[in-house]
């Protein structure tokens, strides 16, 4: 089974932006669709984007046009690279990996869009 572990976030200005990273072991990474999801406080977890393991991408209504995912097969690593952060962006982001019946998470990084 895959394990994650995210990197990559901080606090960050407005305008400002980051990359998010979630490298994955233990199974073949290629063989997973792909995923970034966001908690803030008091909400519920939701989708930001999504990759399949063919690549085809979705976005969440909200980040559309701001935030870009992508995954190195080769490098068994999964990106989330985010633009023009707002501070409604404010939440920790998971990696997650979904195969059948497998659905794993990572720990979480804590992005904090604040001046």
């Amino acid at each position: 089974q895959v394990h994650l572990v995210e990197s990559g976030g901080g606090l960050v200005q407005p305008g400002g932006s980051l990359r998010l990273s979630c490298a994955a072991s233990g199974s073949l990474f290629s063989l997973y669709d792909a995923g970034w999801y966001r908690q803030a406080p008091g909400k519920e977890r939701e989708l930001v984007a999504g990759i399949t393991r063919s690549g085809i991408k979705n976005y969440a209504d909200s980040v559309n046009g701001r935030f870009t995912i992508s995954r190195d097969n080769a490098k068994n690593t999964a990106y989330l690279q985010m633009n023009s952060l707002e501070p409604e962006d404010t939440a920790v982001y998971y990696c997650n990996a979904r195969r059948r019946s497998i659905n794993t998470w990572g720990q979480g990084t804590q992005v904090t869009v604040s001046s």
